[in-house]
């Protein structure tokens, strides 16, 4: 394991706190800031107090990262917003915003624009640009298209004691709260489920599931 006692001098944080300071990034409390000598960051970002950048961690421009935010190994893109967040091996594209309480765990990749709220976790899954998660939701082995609505408690049921399962949603879905997406199993674009609903089979482009298990609501000519 590499050495990282110099995190624990003062003297070796101050120069090395310093030479980002002169290049243009902005510590609101360098004394609490910890950066590790591979971290890089693009100037204009402000990092807040109580902040881990550790490993090849890269940040962008104009970032605001913190208070309270452990990044490793990962690649956070420009204009990117992470609140009291943890980043472990993942990357966010330019304009995502993370928080408060996130946590992106290895193999996640958050695209363009996405959002993602409070008490929210990813992991080995890709959120499409425009894509917003609500908070209390998981993600795991999940490619979501663009622009999908990741409603509050959204939970993919992704391990089944043996192996893990991808599920994939599609572009301009609605995933409704408390849906559970039982891998492995696929939702078209546009389509839509209910709140509560249990899927376990896969969604057509622009249907809509709903119930315990999901069923397919069927179109009839009232529906016209």
């Amino acid at each position: 394991m590499e050495n990282k006692k110099y995190l624990a001098d003062p003297v070796w944080r101050q120069e090395i706190n310093q030479k980002w300071i002169e290049a243009g990034v902005i510590m609101i409390d360098p004394t609490s800031t910890y950066l590790d000598r591979e971290v890089t960051i693009g100037a204009g970002t402000i990092i807040y107090p109580n902040t881990y950048l550790m490993g090849e961690t890269t940040i962008g421009q104009d970032c605001v990262i913190g208070p309270s935010t452990f990044i490793e190994g990962s690649t956070v893109g420009d204009n990117c917003i992470a609140r009291f967040a943890v980043i472990e091996f993942a990357i966010l594209e330019n304009n995502v915003d993370i928080g408060p309480f996130a946590h992106l765990r290895k193999g996640a990749h958050l695209g363009e624009g996405v959002h993602m709220g409070n008490f929210g976790e990813v992991k080995n899954s890709y959120l499409g640009p425009g894509t917003k998660m609500g908070h209390f939701s998981y993600l795991g082995n999940t490619t979501t298209g663009q622009n999908v609505n990741i409603g509050a408690g959204t939970i993919t049921c992704n391990y089944d004691g043996i192996k893990k399962h991808p599920t994939k949603i599609g572009d301009n879905a609605f995933i409704g709260s408390d849906t559970m997406l039982v891998s492995p199993v696929n939702i078209g674009d546009n389509a839509r489920t209910g709140a509560g609903a249990v899927v376990t089979k896969d969604i057509p482009d622009n249907g809509l599931a709903y119930g315990v298990p999901a069923q397919l609501k069927k179109s009839n000519n009232k529906d016209k």
